[in-house]
């Protein structure tokens, strides 16, 4: 049992060699350049049987969606906020997550690319993500039609949507699917510490200049930057995916400890040995999860 685990571990950590490897690669200092090595990923990876992928522009801004080719659920939809600090990231880059949702869901998937920092700082992100909402509803899809998902700094920003439509005192949506959240921009998190030699994907000066990026002189424990830091009371059925060894476990484990304080339905996994959005890697534990999340949402479309 000894050498199996060993054996195990050492899977997992030739695993993470490679995806740090990988992630050195796409990064770039040069921003412009880091976008365009994601879209690259996304374009090669984000690719799923039977998936389509339609453009489409919602008042200027460039969308897309993913859907399966065949008979499939109508009734619902999944609003997915893409990943990448609120500075890279897209609906390109998005695929390697948005199309393995499709496919295993049944449902259409809309992902739009929200402008992005330093050259758009907060809130444009956020007014993007209720233009994107909002196009929703002008479809004719009802809040309880609409699960909203997203990775990373796409989970910041559906937390940060929900709190936002709360606050106008609008209808929630159905659900929310968060992987990897990003849900502190104060880094409190003691694992921000504790994992910082393990996350083969997130560092602090990284997340450090994401942060300065986006919301520069900003309060950043204002619940639509930081959405840990508002009222979870009323909030939809949550479903959090959390690898333990990134850096963002306690942006995690802080908000479903918050979510069930306020007693919302929520349920969180921790996949021992994953990173940072583990999901978007083409291999067999990324579509397990995913396979998890299809579970989630399911039953609460019942």
């Amino acid at each position: 049992m000894a050498l199996f685990d060993l054996k195990k571990q050492d899977k997992n950590q030739n695993m993470m060699n490679l995806i740090r490897m990988v992630h050195n690669r796409v990064e770039n200092t040069d921003i412009e350049k880091h976008r365009q090595s994601q879209d690259r990923v996304g374009a090669l990876f984000g690719v799923e049987k039977d998936v389509v992928v339609s453009p489409v522009e919602i008042d200027g801004m460039h969308a897309e969606w993913v859907r399966v080719n065949r008979a499939h659920m109508k009734k619902y939809v999944i609003l997915y906020c893409h990943g990448g600090g609120y500075s890279t990231g897209s609906s390109v880059y998005a695929r390697t997550l948005t199309t393995k949702l499709a496919y295993s869901t049944s449902m259409d998937v809309l992902c739009f690319d929200y402008r992005l920092a330093p050259e758009n700082p907060y809130p444009a992100a956020m007014d993007d993500a209720m233009k994107a909402w909002n196009y929703l509803m002008i479809l004719g899809y009802g809040a309880r039609d609409v699960i909203v998902a997203g990775d990373s700094a796409g989970g910041n920003m559906a937390l940060s949507l929900v709190h936002k439509l709360k606050a106008q005192e609008r209808l929630l949506p159905r659900g929310l699917v968060l992987m990897s959240p990003w849900t502190d921009l104060t880094a409190s998190g003691k694992t921000h510490t504790s994992r910082a030699d393990i996350d083969p994907v997130l560092s602090a000066p990284y997340l450090e200049e994401m942060t300065q990026n986006y919301a520069a002189g900003q309060d950043l424990k204002d619940p639509f930057i930081s959405p840990l830091f508002g009222e979870f009371e009323g909030f939809p059925p949550t479903y959090i995916q959390v690898g333990d060894n990134e850096v963002l476990l306690s942006d995690s484990t802080m908000l479903h400890k918050k979510m069930v304080k306020a007693n919302v339905s929520v349920k969180m996994d921790t996949y021992k040995g994953m990173w940072h959005v583990f999901q978007m890697s083409p291999f067999k534990t990324a579509y397990e999860a995913m396979e998890k999340n299809a579970e989630f949402i399911y039953d609460i479309c019942r």
